[in-house]
């Protein structure tokens, strides 16, 4: 199976936004989490400090299982690597033997 990159567009097959397309804008190789562009955005609350004098609120991405996403390219789902097999053709090994 190929391997998720940033910038591929995705659809969510399971949980909360199933049946969402996003492009991914972050990879937690680490926890095996994407993070989808306008999917799964939590609102956090900022301390002032000396880096953030106004503090205030920000908008995370928190990720989603990589294992809930499917890969979508032109429009189209990838094939699996499932082979499917003639009918036709077995038939005629059959009865080859």
């Amino acid at each position: 199976m190929k391997s998720l990159k940033i910038g591929d567009k995705v659809l969510v097959i399971a949980g909360d936004n199933k049946g969402k397309e996003a492009k991914i804008v972050g990879i937690d190789r680490e926890n095996h989490k994407a993070m989808l562009d306008g999917i799964n955005l939590v609102e956090r609350h900022m301390r002032k400090s000396y880096l953030n004098p106004a503090g205030g609120k920000k908008n995370v991405h928190v990720g989603i299982d990589m294992s809930n996403l499917k890969l979508v390219e032109a429009g189209k789902f990838v094939k699996s690597a499932v082979k499917k097999v003639d009918k036709s053709s077995k038939k005629a090994k059959k009865g080859a033997k």
